[in-house]
């Protein structure tokens, strides 16, 4: 009780602090804008690293970027030195699952409530803002906790990355997005199940009616799923047609989980934005996608962690053996879309390897065939491209949200430089760094010290 009151009083403290620090700002206009002198600065417009340059912010987002010489620093303004290290936009991570836990097991997540499943979600949107990912597309959570999840970041009840949420994963009859662990007598089924285009039209309807900013489907079997094979197709040509169809008359984007070539082909027939893991895809499924400007969000560090820790977090072997024999698989065909020049996000499937770890994926890419600024490309640019969000985010840019991450070190060199963050900023407020850099626009939360 009394650490809970030290701890309010402190937090009373910061906010009056943060109040009086914003009336002084209010009365010197000069006051209210942050420069950043960043010593490189990746313009992942331009694929090209810059010198020497600024960046001006005045409030949540960037006024102005340009070299030091002909970006002047206003008088007054507070300044961020991060000279000796590379700036670069926030991450974007295409395919999250923020609500989950990857050390609980398929038992124990029987007694997972929704509330519950939430507060999960809090601790891992917090561990992966910190790690420099200032976007999530989280694609897939029971009971709409990612929706709750978003709005709670958005009002300001817990710090995380901004949040692009899809509700329930849409899914056939005993799918990958179906419960098929239980024996029949239970006579249960996961929301988001529907079968035939009628019943899908109305699941998206109602998605979007609970507030999803994407859809999502899954055309194909899955790993973690029971009784079903990634290999194998779902649902019909109709029906994918019909929930895309549904979906960008609402305004909505549609990511597909689908691993094998059948389920993947039929979503970008079907006009899909994305197909999620990709993994069996072949070369009419790679040719189609680059025709149809269809991203691929590849999640191809995970395997390292599932064969390294699912049998201590009671992972059945079934599912260990089918992630065992796909992998391999899923990182060739990485190789062969990048050599192909098919749209690829960064998409790590976080939930499945603990939430702040990823950036290791980054470095799989290019093992795989990227270059370090291609995969930088991949969790920036494109990603907001995919997320239709290219006006808020993805590039150090006047307009854009002053989503600021730095490293030391080259990552357009060294792309692993990217796992040890050392500033991280979201809507101009500093969430990592240094005590001098956190309390020149500081959070409503504890800053963490730079990731070593």
């Amino acid at each position: 009780m009394v650490k809970g009151l030290k701890a309010a009083l402190a937090a009373g403290a910061a906010a009056l602090a943060l109040t009086s620090a914003g009336a002084a700002h209010a009365a010197d206009p000069a006051s209210s804008v942050v420069a950043i002198k960043a010593g490189r600065l990746i313009d992942v417009a331009t694929a090209s690293v810059k010198t020497d340059q600024v960046i001006l912010i005045e409030g949540e987002r960037i006024k102005a970027v340009g070299a030091a010489a002909a970006t002047p620093i206003p008088a007054g303004a507070r300044v961020i030195d991060l000279s000796d290290k590379t700036v670069l936009p926030g991450l974007i991570d295409t395919h999250t699952h923020l609500t989950s836990d990857p050390t609980i097991s398929y038992l124990e997540s029987y007694h997972i409530s929704a509330p519950r499943a939430g507060l999960f979600g809090a601790a891992g949107a917090w561990r992966t803002l910190r790690a420099g990912v200032t976007t999530a597309r989280n694609v897939g959570a029971g009971a709409y906790a990612d929706v709750a999840l978003r709005d709670a970041i958005e009002h300001g009840d817990v710090p995380g990355p901004r949040v692009f949420a899809a509700g329930p994963m849409i899914s056939m009859t005993g799918g990958h997005g179906d419960d098929n662990h239980l024996a029949p007598q239970y006579n249960y089924k996961e929301e988001g199940v529907a079968d035939g285009p009628d019943e899908v039209r109305k699941a998206v309807r109602e998605h979007v009616k609970y507030g999803v900013d994407l859809i999502k489907i899954a055309t194909t079997g899955g790993v973690f799923s029971s009784n079903t094979r990634p290999e194998t197709t779902h649902f019909s040509l109709e029906e994918a047609k019909a929930i895309v169809a549904e979906a960008h008359n609402l305004g909505k984007t549609v990511a597909v989980h689908a691993h094998g070539p059948g389920g993947i082909k039929m979503a970008i027939r079907a006009g899909a934005d994305s197909v999620e893991h990709a993994s069996l895809i072949d070369d009419e499924g790679i040719a189609l996608a680059k025709q149809a400007g269809t991203v691929l969000s590849m999640d191809i560090y995970n395997t390292d962690y599932t064969q390294a820790m699912g049998r201590a977090n009671g992972v059945p072997e079934v599912n260990i053996q089918k992630d065992k024999d796909i992998g391999d698989i899923q990182r060739e065909n990485f190789r062969k879309a990048v050599k192909a020049g098919v749209k690829l996000s960064f998409g790590t499937d976080s939930g499945v390897y603990p939430h702040g770890d990823n950036a290791k994926q980054l470095a799989v890419m290019v093992r795989y065939g990227m270059t370090p600024m291609q995969a930088i490309v991949a969790a920036t640019k494109t990603g907001a491209e995919l997320l239709k969000a290219q006006a808020d985010i993805g590039a150090l840019a006047p307009g854009r949200y002053a989503d600021v991450i730095a490293v030391s070190g080259d990552p357009t060199t060294d792309v692993s430089r990217l796992e040890r963050v050392a500033f991280v900023m979201k809507g101009g407020q500093v969430y990592r760094g240094e005590p001098g850099q956190c309390a020149v626009a500081p959070a409503a939360w504890p800053c963490d010290a730079p990731a070593k």
